[in-house]
């Protein structure tokens, strides 16, 4: 006997066995009686659900897929191609490589995480700078001294200048809420504060590339920042000072 194979749009695999697998020899059936039994067969797939509501639709799956061969293709991820492809990614610049290994995006809107994603890359490319900056020059004096990134934290948290850099940040935060419940409305795109005195995005394909690469070196600065910090906790030494004096065992490890 023979089988056909159909695949649903849903993804549920129906096997169809010959009408005369189970009868007398296809010759011996009347035509009149194989068209009886068509109806009958199309009569019994479409009383099920699956079937019913989506009539018409199946794709009918190569012969040589039968006898238990079938299997329903998915799309896997380009960056990780163990795992599935992420649906909800939305086109967004660097969606292409489809990363999105937890399936965050499957929870949360995709707009939201890249205005973060975008927020917090911007916050660690100017952390970076400040970083080299402040051991090359500091204004000096009681309030200004010189001293590691690390140490200057507990040094403000003292003095107040958390505090007040605490209450900067709450009024930027309060600001950019606004901005963020528009672009979840779809009125404006994720990180977009209408920023350009340059003019740089006014040609849209040079756009794109500069959309890219702030998306790369943002991302990059996360990395790099954390480094520097855990840098200096280990070795007790500055970024340029462990560049320029690099020894394998600093900081007594």
């Amino acid at each position: 006997s023979s089988s056909q194979i159909y695949q649903w749009p849903t993804g549920a695999v129906v096997v169809l066995r010959d009408k005369t697998s189970f009868g007398p020899p296809s010759d011996s059936v009347p035509h009149s009686q194989k068209r009886q039994g068509n109806k009958k067969m199309n009569a019994f797939v479409g009383g099920f659900p699956v079937a019913s509501s989506f009539a018409g639709r199946a794709v009918a799956v190569n012969k040589a897929a039968a006898y238990g061969k079938a299997s329903m293709t998915m799309e896997m991820s380009k960056s990780v191609p163990f795992l599935v492809k992420p649906q909800n990614l939305g086109g967004l610049p660097g969606s292409e490589a489809e990363f999105d290994p937890l399936g965050i995006s499957d929870y949360v809107d995709i707009r939201y995480l890249r205005e973060s994603e975008l927020k917090h890359g911007r916050i660690c490319m100017l952390a970076c700078l400040g970083f080299v900056v402040q051991e090359i020059y500091t204004f000096g004096g009681t309030y200004f001294p010189k001293m590691l990134s690390v140490e200057a934290h507990d040094f403000y948290m003292k003095t107040g200048g958390m505090s007040q850099m605490l209450l900067f940040i709450a009024a930027f935060e309060s600001l950019s809420y606004f901005k963020i419940k528009q672009m979840l409305e779809g009125k404006s795109e994720p990180g977009d504060y209408s920023f350009d005195p340059l003019g740089l995005g006014k040609d849209p394909s040079a756009l794109k590339t500069y959309q890219m690469n702030e998306l790369r070196n943002g991302r990059l600065a996360m990395l790099g920042i954390a480094g520097m910090i855990h840098g200096e906790w280990v070795t007790k030494t500055g970024v340029i000072d462990s560049l320029q004096h690099f020894k394998p065992n600093m900081g007594g490890l």
